[in-house]
């Protein structure tokens, strides 16, 4: 469903070495792309390769493909792995057990994770609105016409616990609906047949399987991808994807993250910029397999504006407004704020 695919839990952060799955861009000519089991532990840290970890979700990919494909990390004296995991969570939980340099996840998840006592650095920001749109079925798209008539009914999420659920009860408690009397039906991550078949009423879906849905009869109640729906519901831009790392490990890796910050500046002008297709051919071949090229192209050229900021800098009242909605929710605590886990000097100084 979007990069949250299973919620953070504290009881799944290991110290030990994790195994993961590497998916890294070759850079230069055609994209290509390498997949294969590895290991990495604490020691590996010391290490000159500097690994960032990522939640595999494809509106997510870009900056830091664009980076990678560019050449704008080496550009800047970095040796950077894109490790590829399942879920923004499961980048929280690498990143905290030392698995990784870096893990580029959403700002809720630093949050969720600080609520656990797992207090991470944000310092860097690579979306400015969450990547998912709410759609109904197609066989019910006449019926349930509002965000408020989604009570009483299922709402597919590919993980229980995850953003599905929190967004869903922003949306009706917007709408002046209960969004406790919703239902919700664990998919895992094909979220779109399920869809598309009635097997629920509604689901939290990205692109382009929204295009595709909508194509095939299916109504979009909220998308998130737009402003103007974002706005309504979070009262502006509100922090999604960046970058973060352990706070003991800040002060020592400075330089290193300014140049981070540069690489992804580069990275996001160019996202910006180049041609659609150009930016989605450079993804790497498993998160192409089986897609549409030209619809997906289709797709950031019509996002991309809204998705991506033209710089790193961290927008604090966005946080702000994670926070905000998470603790209107119940989902962290008053002690939870935004400040005390961003760093406003790598990008913003």
């Amino acid at each position: 469903m979007s990069c949250c695919t299973v919620p953070f839990s504290a009881e799944h952060l290991d110290p030990e070495p994790i195994p993961l799955a590497r998916r890294m861009l070759l850079t230069g000519g055609l994209p290509a792309a390498v997949a294969a089991p590895f290991t990495v532990g604490r020691a590996m840290a010391a290490s000159k390769t500097i690994r960032i970890g990522f939640c595999s979700q494809l509106l997510c990919a870009p900056p830091y493909m664009v980076a990678q494909a560019g050449g704008f990390f080496k550009a800047e004296g970095l040796d950077v792995e894109i490790v590829n995991l399942r879920g923004s969570p499961a980048v929280i939980q690498a990143l905290a057990g030392g698995a990784i340099e870096y893990g580029a996840s959403t700002f809720e998840d630093v949050l969720t994770a600080a609520q656990h006592g797992v207090l991470l650095t944000r310092f860097l920001s690579t979306a400015k609105l969450p990547l998912s749109a709410l759609a109904v079925a197609p066989a019910l798209a006449a019926e349930i016409t509002t965000v408020a008539k989604l009570e009483g009914r299922t709402i597919g999420e590919a993980a229980a616990g995850g953003p599905a659920e929190v967004w869903t009860r922003a949306v009706m408690k917007q709408a002046g609906a209960d969004g406790n009397r919703v239902r919700f039906a664990t998919l895992g991550p094909n979220i779109y047949d399920a869809l598309r078949l009635g097997q629920v009423d509604a689901a939290w879906v990205n692109e382009p399987a929204l295009t595709l849905l909508v194509a095939k009869g299916a109504r979009t109640l909220v998308n998130f991808m737009e402003t103007d729906d974002a706005t309504k519901v979070f009262g502006g831009r509100y922090e999604f994807m960046g970058v973060s790392t352990r706070p003991a490990e800040a002060a020592s890796r400075r330089d290193e993250m300014i140049t981070l910050g540069r690489a992804l500046d580069k990275a996001l002008a160019e996202l910006l910029r180049e041609p659609p297709v150009d930016i989605v051919r450079a993804l790497p071949a498993p998160l192409l397999a089986g897609l549409d090229i030209d619809l997906m192209a289709d797709v950031l050229g019509r996002y991309r504006r809204a998705l991506y900021p033209v710089n790193t800098k961290i927008d604090v009242a966005a946080c702000e407004r994670n926070v905000a909605v998470l603790r209107d929710l119940g989902l962290i605590g008053p002690e939870i704020a935004a400040r005390p886990l961003l760093d406003l000097t790598i990008a913003n100084g």
